[in-house]
């Protein structure tokens, strides 16, 4: 990977809309096909996993996909112990920090004489939370998807992901599972997974919502099923931008840009700084670096989302950066905290030189799955409020009634509902 700084003022607008636009997921030449498979899991039920799964395991039948006590107990045999201690760790974190989230479960006011009104929290009864599988092993996806809905009360936490040839689930996740506290596991992935949670069939119970990230056939599948079950924001390949001043070490920003990209052909790393010999030193040493970097066949193709961005100003760095709307964005700059006041629009933010993006993805303890494609622009990363309910409640008086009487009987007579309004009038009658 060689890369060459580029001035932002001298972008041409496909190269700039190259960058900001990156890999983002389009499912439109998927969705028949995935709908054909949901509408059939919601007319036969398990009947369409277990036909599709007879392609990797000749006898099964639908019980078979649900995980077994023994199969936990035999993971924690094959998965060393540091790393079962280090996942709990990360436990720790990730339930401290979104117990934090809660805030009150319920507050009132008074909005006039005799009108109570408040909120008062709920958590959903149930929640589906994907996995991914078979090419990779995502344990920190295990308790970053779990943690938050089970520390914001939801009672029943179901987890699917895909399981290999053989139909077993990766070891690492199920013990991840175990440590979050969740034993209802499904060896089920891809539409196949997400039919059953939002649908229900003979042995397994739909849910109320649908959160985790996938590959696209996981993504459509939920747009898909969104109204039937709430699904959380639409994921796509990883991606980060790193947003630094000449502080910023170019040796530990390659990398950290060098780190992004190896996650998926499809990734995207873009560093934009308001200096130029930064920009030159941090290309130098990605060039130095990446002949001995691993996973470069995926590097290689994710390269052409990648860029060096030189911007005239500090200011115009920022405004770059919240235009690109990052799923992760790092601020190395002197004063990374003042910074911060001026970003709008990011999933999660690291700050400062030993804040890289791997200690979120892991253990600091916030939460991983987030907004990609510039769905910053509009969602948030996952937490406890993904999980609650929060609805609203008010207690009138017959003085509270009668102070807004007037209000709402003349609101309900312009918008042409008479009723409405004589709910309201005939109780103020003397």
């Amino acid at each position: 990977m060689k890369l060459t700084p580029e001035k932002i003022s001298g972008l041409s607008p496909e190269r700039r809309d190259n960058i900001l636009r990156r890999s983002m997921q389009d499912v439109s030449d998927i969705y028949e096909y995935t709908k054909e498979i949901l509408d059939d899991i919601r007319d036969r039920g398990d009947a369409v996993a277990v036909e599709h799964y007879k392609k990797y395991k000749d006898d099964i039948a639908a019980n078979d996909f649900l995980v077994t006590r023994d199969e936990i107990e035999a993971a924690y045999k094959q998965v060393k112990p540091e790393v079962v201690e280090h996942l709990k760790v990360a436990a720790a974190n990730i339930k401290k920090f979104h117990a934090a989230q809660l805030g009150k479960p319920q507050w009132q006011m008074e909005v006039s004489p005799g009108i109570l009104a408040g909120r008062k929290n709920t958590p959903l009864d149930s929640a589906g939370c994907y996995v991914p599988g078979r090419r990779a092993a995502y344990p920190s996806s295990v308790l970053m998807t779990i943690l938050p809905a089970v520390v914001a009360g939801v009672e029943r936490v179901v987890v699917t992901t895909p399981p290999d040839d053989g139909l077993v689930a990766n070891v690492h996740t199920l013990v991840a599972c175990d440590i979050a506290g969740v034993e209802e596991i499904y060896k089920l992935g891809g539409p196949w997974a997400v039919g059953p949670l939002a649908y229900g069939t003979e042995t397994i119970d739909k849910v109320a919502k649908i959160v985790g990230p996938g590959n696209k056939y996981v993504l459509a599948a939920k747009m898909l099923v969104y109204g039937q079950v709430d699904i959380d924001s639409p994921a796509g390949p990883s991606e980060a931008l790193i947003l630094c001043d000449a502080t910023a070490d170019p040796y530990f920003m390659a990398l950290d840009f060098l780190s992004q990209v190896e996650h998926d052909p499809d990734a995207a790393a873009v560093l934009v700084t308001d200096d130029a010999k930064t920009a030159q030193a941090v290309c130098d040493e990605i060039t130095r670096l990446y002949p001995d970097m691993p996973r470069r066949d995926l590097m290689d193709q994710a390269a052409r989302y990648c860029a060096v961005l030189v911007a005239d100003s500090m200011a115009e760095a920022i405004e770059f950066s919240n235009e690109y709307a990052a799923e992760h964005l790092q601020i190395v700059t002197a004063e990374p905290f003042l910074t911060l006041q001026e970003i709008r629009h990011a999933g999660s933010i690291f700050m400062g030189p030993w804040a890289p993006v791997p200690v979120g993805d892991y253990a600091s303890g916030t939460n991983h799955v987030l907004p990609t494609g510039q769905a910053a622009l509009s969602f948030s990363g996952l937490s406890v409020d993904d999980f609650i309910k929060k609805p609203t409640y008010q207690y009138l008086t017959r003085e509270g009634l009668a102070g807004l009487g007037e209000t709402v009987v003349t609101l309900a007579e312009a918008e042409g509902l008479p009723i409405h309004a004589m709910c309201v009038r005939e109780r103020l009658k003397d």
